[in-house]
């Protein structure tokens, strides 16, 4: 758990992802056509990655993966991101952690 907060707090949005997962490739991609740039780890590819994913998923995130944090804090996994960028609230939360400027 220390290891998953350690890594999210270290840049403004991180994306804990697998690399065959679907869902996760999708939210990567939606991240990049707003102009941010996640810090992402793979973690299918990380030494201590199935440690990682029991992590998140005592956070609450189930399915594990993907799993974002902005700004340090947890905010969910594929279903309530989408939700927030359909809702506008995520273009605003990227801008309260300093990851987006317009």
């Amino acid at each position: 758990m220390d290891r998953v907060s350690k890594l999210a707090s270290q840049k403004a949005v991180v994306i804990f992802s697998k690399s065959s997962c679907g869902m996760s490739h999708a939210i990567k991609r939606l991240f990049y056509e707003q102009g941010v740039g996640p810090a992402i780890y793979e973690l299918d590819e990380e030494l201590r990655g199935k440690e990682m994913e029991w992590a998140l998923m005592r956070l609450g995130c189930n399915p594990s993966v993907p799993a974002v944090f902005i700004g340090g804090k947890f905010v969910g996994s594929a279903n309530t991101v989408i939700t927030l960028h359909l809702s506008g609230s995520l273009k605003r939360m990227l801008r309260d952690a300093g990851s987006l400027w317009l």
